[in-house]
């Protein structure tokens, strides 16, 4: 799967989520889209966690402020 934003991938698996809903797809159907959304959601999951890696969150302490990694 080529990798797209983190907003398209989301959408794709969005309408994914429909189609598996909608059981309007046969069984072998399914299984594709199922490990569509599996290969989507590992996709989202990845690209969260290197964004999280890299937010700063501000701290306020008794020497003052500072930056320290979010988590």
């Amino acid at each position: 799967m080529a990798k797209q934003s983190f907003e398209a991938a989301l959408k794709k698996l969005e309408e994914v989520v429909e189609k598996l809903e909608s059981g309007e797809v046969s069984l072998d159907q399914s299984l594709k889209l199922f490990e569509q959304g599996i290969g989507l959601v590992r996709q989202c999951s990845q690209r969260l966690d290197e964004v999280e890696s890299k937010v700063q969150m501000l701290v306020s302490d008794e020497r003052g402020e500072r930056l320290e990694d979010f988590s």
